[in-house]
């Protein structure tokens, strides 16, 4: 009954001759209680996630390393665009780039802007220094200067070139006595580099100078000691290190294989075995092939690890030598001969100036200023 009123029940209800129509809720809910109201919809936004903020280039250096003595090593200044680098902090500097800009030559790397605008000797840092930071970070300033400011600089590199050394002032006895430096003198020459504002380049920096790429004072000085002697080990090192002076030791890699001394000390080849008398009663590397001259610099190699610069043994050398050291890889080659390196000299052919016994500190000033 009552088709047509789906889900609604309709009670009719007869009062006093008055007919009541009361709609009930929905069918068999009878005394329901009206529905609730809908639960209110939230307004609040979603809470963003956070966009972590990126590393920067040192950052992301320092991320990648657990040594705790790890240092990066940021670059500026107009026109250098070198990435960072990780150093290890208290030793030396390794590798430092050699910017390249056209029409100007790289002056070199800075411990401030000052002393970049200055071309300071005493604010310049290579890797003749110790890596010093900050909250292990430490920034060099680049400068620059022109080609004809490069040329009037008419820098003239000494390579020193020491033997052994002794502690007799009087000196030793037979043929080699000219070979041993007085250690006394030796001390007076390092005391002389190191307080007397000298710039001490690096090999690669060297490379650079002599290809017109680098901007060196005339007041530079490299020092070296050919054979790596006992002598050299006891005496000699220890003033190397105790006046922080940058020294290479042209080692013979068949008689020594000793570690560096101190952190001052660069080890480079004397050749492996060569420093011997050949067939013609000069020394092997002008008696030797090619192949074989190589093979004995790589023998050489395998013990120091690095190429870049080697020193001729008794200062003997000839086109093959200089051929055979291409082909094994080595840039520069120090003789015997004597003066001066400048913008564009041999490289394979590098002059040096001979200290011998009985020069004091005089003699070497008279040589190197």
């Amino acid at each position: 009954m009552f088709a047509g009123v789906a889900g609604v029940v309709v009670v009719l209800a007869v009062a006093a001759g008055t007919v009541t129509a009361i709609a009930m809720a929905r069918a068999g809910a009878v005394d329901a209680e009206p529905d609730a109201a809908p639960s209110a919809l939230s307004t609040e936004p979603p809470t963003p996630t956070a966009t972590p903020t990126p590393l920067t280039p040192e950052e992301q250096l320092l991320a990648g390393t657990d040594d705790p003595a790890a240092c990066v090593v940021s670059f500026t200044g107009d026109g250098v665009g070198d990435a960072p680098v990780l150093q290890t902090q208290g030793q030396l500097y390794a590798g430092l780039p050699i910017p390249a800009r056209d029409g100007l030559v790289f002056a070199g790397w800075y411990a401030s802007a000052g002393d970049a605008a200055a071309l300071a000797i005493s604010g310049r840092v290579n890797g003749s220094e110790p890596v010093a930071c900050t909250d292990r970070r430490v920034t060099l300033y680049g400068a620059w200067v022109s080609p004809e400011q490069n040329a009037a600089e008419n820098a003239r590199i000494p390579i020193l070139m020491y033997h052994q050394f002794t502690p007799k002032p009087e000196g030793e006895s037979g043929w080699l006595r000219g070979n041993y430096a007085y250690i006394g003198d030796f001390d007076a020459h390092m005391n002389h580099i190191a307080t007397g504002g000298f710039y001490l380049p690096t090999w690669d920096e060297l490379s650079a100078f002599i290809d017109g790429r680098l901007f060196l004072p005339n007041h530079s000085v490299i020092v070296t000691d050919d054979d790596a002697d006992q002598t050299w080990f006891d005496l000699a090192a220890p003033v190397v290190e105790k006046y922080k002076v940058l020294a290479t030791s042209f080692m013979i890699t068949a008689y020594r294989q000793d570690p560096p001394p101190n952190i001052y000390v660069l080890r480079r080849s004397h050749t492996h075995d060569m420093h011997q008398a050949g067939d013609n009663g000069d020394g092997r590397i002008v008696n030797w092939s090619i192949p074989e001259i190589v093979a004995d610099m790589e023998a050489s190699y395998s013990v120091l690890g690095v190429k870049e610069v080697m020193a001729y043994p008794f200062g003997h050398y000839n086109d093959t030598a200089k051929e055979a050291l291409r082909q094994a890889g080595w840039e520069m080659a120090r003789t015997i001969e004597p003066g001066y390196v400048t913008i564009g000299t041999d490289k394979l052919a590098l002059p040096t100036v001979r200290i011998n016994y009985g020069m004091g500190l005089d003699a070497v000033i008279n040589l190197i200023g």
